[in-house]
């Protein structure tokens, strides 16, 4: 008889040719434990997804109540449906004035792909601006808003239209014209690892979209949540954008997304086309449910005010001299080390002694510590122990 490890290899479909391959048995708080009881401790909480932690009791309760209502009942739109409605009643009350719409799906690849479509219908026009080493999501649209040859040439042609310039140049934005759609922006670029965006080039970059009649899309799939110590990040910057991408942390560790801006400007998938963007599950009302469970935890609990405390704590503690340097903003932490060798080390030994980590996609000399919100002080000096242990295995 095969084992687990021998049938997902053998029947799951595969994005790498060398997964770590835990056998996840159960997670909790900021552990994962697998199959033989080893204990992990998660500082890259499935990339800045459990932002309340593993299995928080209060969104496992909502779930369970949600359960006992009903599933999936028609395509997104269609129904009322109270977890959707509330959920969008509750978080617009943080926002200012011009994000009061929520339109829901299911990721933040969808999110960004629905972004694209609407800024197109509502400008009347076709070209898009992203920046290089931005990631918004690897479905083909938002692929194509990659500046990486290396993950898009085997998928080409991508969405025509896209430029790309450099992130925090000021200079650059000139590119931006009365004929770009929209503007796709992290406030904190999250693949290039970690780097916040510089506060006068945010508001340049505002400046030049408003004289242009150009959509300013905030991705926060990553930011969003209390990552950065706000709620969003461009609350931080006084930057507002004219859309908001969600996800990741949106659920409490369930699947859902949405794009959330001023309704006039969503109201444009209702005509010329109808149903101008159809999702099925999109706000699926389980995770509905979990996503404000989530946000009321959030809330309720002052998570996101003790986030640059607990952000400082590792920087001040996490001195090594294999470490160059800690950069980002919040708990988003990018740390810089010799070489992309000593960054697959550290992955592996971490593997090997109960730690969780990972790399970026566009920086190879720098890995990732985005935990749980909820971590504890004593849980984060221990990950700062665990690192420094991994790190001393490779002298």
């Amino acid at each position: 008889m095969l084992t687990n490890r021998e049938l997902f290899f053998k029947h799951v479909g595969q994005t790498s040719d060398t997964p770590p391959a835990i056998e996840v048995e159960r997670a909790e708080g900021s552990y994962i434990y697998d199959s033989s009881g080893k204990q992990y401790l998660d500082l890259i909480a499935g990339v800045s997804v459990g932002n309340v932690g593993h299995r928080h009791p209060k969104v496992l309760q909502e779930i369970k109540n949600q359960i006992d209502k009903y599933l999936h009942v028609m395509v997104y739109g269609e129904y009322i449906q109270t977890p959707q409605v509330r959920y969008a009643e509750k978080l617009c009350s943080f926002l200012s004035e011009k994000f009061n719409a929520v339109f829901f799906v299911n990721s933040g690849s969808e999110a960004v792909e629905a972004a694209m479509k609407l800024a197109k219908r509502f400008t009347g026009r076709t070209e898009i601006i992203a920046f290089k080493n931005a990631y918004h999501g690897s479905t083909h649209g938002a692929a194509s808003l990659m500046s990486s040859a290396l993950y898009t040439h085997s998928y080409r042609p991508l969405v025509p239209g896209v430029k790309f310039l450099e992130f925090n140049n000021i200079e650059q934005l000139k590119n931006i014209t009365c004929k770009t759609a929209a503007v796709f922006f992290e406030f904190v670029q999250s693949e290039a690892g970690y780097i916040p965006a510089e506060q006068k080039f945010a508001e340049q970059l505002r400046k030049r979209c408003s004289e242009t009649g150009t959509l300013l899309i905030a991705d926060e799939v990553q930011t969003g949540f209390g990552r950065t110590g706000n709620l969003f990040a461009y609350q931080a910057y006084c930057v507002e954008p004219d859309m908001l991408l969600i996800a990741k942390g949106m659920g409490g560790g369930m699947p859902i997304g949405a794009l959330v801006s001023d309704k006039e400007i969503l109201d444009s998938f209702t005509n010329n086309p109808v149903l101008g963007h159809i999702t099925t599950f999109g706000g699926h009302p389980v995770s509905a449910a979990a996503a404000l469970a989530s946000l009321e935890v959030l809330i309720d609990e002052n998570i996101t005010e003790n986030v640059s405390r607990k952000s400082d704590l590792f920087c001040k503690n996490l001195l090594h001299p294999n470490i160059t340097d800690i950069n980002g903003l919040g708990l988003m932490l990018s740390v810089g080390v010799r070489n992309f060798d000593t960054v697959k080390r550290l992955i592996t030994y971490g593997l090997d002694i109960g730690f969780l980590t990972d790399w970026f996609l566009f920086e190879n000399t720098r890995f990732r510590i985005s935990p749980p919100l909820t971590i504890s002080d004593n849980e984060i000096l221990e990950g700062i122990f665990l690192i420094k242990k991994a790190l001393d295995m490779m002298d």
